[in-house]
């Protein structure tokens, strides 16, 4: 009786794993690949027209609770990062985009929470970041659908040039020298 239970448990075991697997396999397919640009103006792959207006109209508070008319961030090329404290790669590309926002001084670099204020602060005071962090609580979800990101996933990173037009978009965790090289384009473009 004892072998019988030990064959059994193991066959269920195993049946568990691999529906687990098969059900993590079949959903990993659908989902974007981190890095890959979504939803650039006149893209295929893009289910949303991109609308940069969106954010340049958007006003939002803060760390402070002050709110920030987003159309100032308007005349100099533009990455900003759609995040959130609770999101894992969201966290783990923060100190890259800090350097790299450091080392590019003439490019803008702000953050968008999508998450509350509280909680955002705590992190900074964990994990400094030098450049404007605004808080868009959970409704900048919206935001990043009128942006291209049909998904809504995060962390999602827009390039946007000196005009607001939107350069490019990252859905996932950037790597910091794929970005670079999206930023170098954005700055070669701005100046043709």
């Amino acid at each position: 009786m004892k072998r019988r239970t030990i064959i059994f448990g193991g066959a269920g075991l195993a049946a568990i794993a691999t529906t687990a697997w098969f059900a993590w396999h079949s959903t990993s397919k659908r989902a974007p690949a981190a890095n890959r640009a979504v939803g650039l103006p006149g893209s295929a792959t893009s289910k949303v027209a991109p609308n940069p207006s969106a954010l340049f109209s958007a006003s939002l508070p803060d760390l402070s609770g002050n709110p920030v008319a987003l159309s100032q961030l308007k005349g100099r090329p533009l990455v900003a990062n759609f995040w959130a404290t609770w999101c894992a790669p969201c966290v783990e590309e923060m100190p890259h985009l800090d350097a790299l926002s450091k080392s590019l001084p003439n490019i803008q670099f702000v953050g968008i929470g999508i998450d509350t204020a509280a909680n955002i602060s705590k992190f900074v005071s964990k994990i400094p970041v030098s450049y404007p962090l605004y808080v868009a609580g959970h409704s900048g979800i919206a935001l990043v659908r009128e942006l291209g990101n049909a998904a809504g996933g995060l962390p999602f990173t827009v390039l946007l040039d000196a005009e607001g037009h939107i350069f490019d978009t990252i859905l996932g965790q950037v790597s910091p020298e794929d970005l670079q090289k999206r930023i170098a384009r954005l700055v070669a473009k701005s100046k043709t």
